[in-house]
């Protein structure tokens, strides 16, 4: 089972080349121990805000401080329904404060949350933000976008890729709007070793292809992964704000834990967490047969004391028993309400690296490199140099997959220099293919 502490996660946010304002929010709230793993594990969230000038802003910082509030308020009663009232209460402060100021009248955000427990993962969602989950070489979309587009798609019963008649950034669901919204929770989706959970706004889902996206986070780290995802979709003009949260599940390394450098590991044994109540029973019975020993003996005042103090650990720790009992069923009441929605996947494709996807690649990284000798600009051409080595290497010894990571790693130092001296208003096509 996955401990709180072999999580890897990163996270990113950008206006965009096209916009002046970053209207989009995220949050990331992590279980620092085991205890707090087992009880409420690592929320992830993603909200892109819709508004005038700083209303879509306001209402996304809204979703982004509340709905991890709101969840640890309720975590007792179950993911599901924890997660289902942090969406619903979020939606009613929004809403209301819209309502309570003219200007801020209309003022919505699309939210998607991942949340990763030890039994798996559950996502919570509304509107057209994404979660997507790359396993195996495949990435699979776990939300499903709350638009026009993907509705019309499941009425026909086509792939949303080819709806062309309707425009894309139409959505039906969002937070605020309306006094209640309905709020898709699926979970949980089975963890293993190595997934990769990806979060992002539709400023990336929109430039970048589903499997680009698989493509370049399951090859780098987490860190490096969001900045090129980035990079690349204001590459391809950037007309939204853009926010990627990428989080990898696995082991610790060996060397974080010592073996690389000699250093023996220590043993940890995990004890089993017993409530209070069942040590209050324990001592109790333990009081009472030292009681009747006392009393056995003769030593009467003595035992007469253990009587009572067994007597009293023994009514609390009953109580608390009644307590704990009351407490699962009326959980248990609360999830049976409502009705669990299996968990789906809902789009998927494949994300390995092929010879096509690293020929489109290669001509990304040229084509930017004579653009930038071109206009004379200083990038890290030392940083440059060495990973093209490496990538040209690796793809004479047929590793395709580090030859491509090696790539994005050479595309990192050229698109810091793009960022770096591009205008907005300057119009730049893509420099990277997007038919695999």
């Amino acid at each position: 089972m996955t401990r709180f502490d072999q999580i890897e996660h990163a996270s990113l946010t950008d206006v965009g080349v096209r916009r002046s304002h970053n209207q989009d929010s995220h949050a990331i709230q992590l279980a620092r121990d085991d205890e707090q793993w087992q009880q409420r594990g690592h929320l992830f969230l993603v909200a892109d805000g819709m508004g005038a000038h700083a209303v879509g802003e306001k209402a996304s910082e809204q979703a982004a401080s509340l709905i991890p509030h709101t969840y640890h308020k309720y975590v007792q009663q179950g993911p599901r329904s924890a997660l289902r009232k942090a969406f619903v209460e979020a939606n009613a402060s929004i809403h209301a404060c819209g309502k309570a100021n003219r200007e801020f009248e209309g003022m919505g955000t699309t939210t998607t949350a991942l949340l990763i427990r030890p039994e798996g993962a559950w996502i919570g969602h509304v509107g057209d933000s994404r979660a997507y989950r790359i396993r195996n070489g495949r990435i699979e979309q776990l939300s499903y976008d709350h638009s026009w587009v993907w509705e019309y798609a499941r009425i026909k019963r086509i792939d949303p890729s080819e709806v062309h008649d309707i425009p894309s950034n139409v959505i039906h669901r969002c937070l605020g709007p309306e006094p209640l919204v309905q709020v898709d929770i699926e979970g949980p989706h089975p963890l293993q070793n190595g997934d990769i959970f990806l979060l992002c706004s539709d400023g990336l889902s929109g430039p970048v292809k589903d499997y680009e996206m698989g493509a370049i986070a399951s090859v780098l780290p987490p860190a490096e992964a969001c900045r090129l995802l980035i990079d690349l979709a204001n590459m391809r003009g950037g007309p939204d704000n853009i926010t990627v949260v990428i989080v990898r599940v696995g082991g610790v390394s060996t060397e974080a834990n010592g073996v690389a450098s000699g250093v023996r590991p220590r043993l940890r044994i995990a004890l089993p967490r017993l409530p209070w109540w069942s040590f209050a029973l324990t001592a109790g019975i333990l009081l009472a047969v030292f009681a009747i020993v006392l009393e056995y003996l003769s030593w009467t005042a003595t035992a007469g004391l253990a009587f009572t103090f067994a007597f009293t650990a023994i009514v609390a720790g009953l109580a608390g028993l009644f307590v704990h009992i009351r407490r699962e069923r009326q959980k248990a009441a609360l999830e049976d309400d409502e009705e669990p929605a299996a968990p789906r996947i809902h789009r998927h494709t494949s994300c390995k690296v092929e010879p096509d996807l690293l020929e489109n690649l290669v001509r990304a990284v040229k084509t930017l490199q004579q653009f930038e000798l071109d206009k004379h600009w200083t990038p890290d051409w030392k940083s440059y140099e060495e990973h093209t080595v490496a990538a040209e290497t690796l793809v004479q010894q047929g590793d395709l997959p580090n030859a491509f990571r090696e790539y994005c790693r050479a595309l990192l130092p050229l698109t810091r220099a793009l960022n770096k001296h591009r205008n907005k208003e300057e119009a730049f096509r893509p420099f990277w293919d997007e038919t695999p």
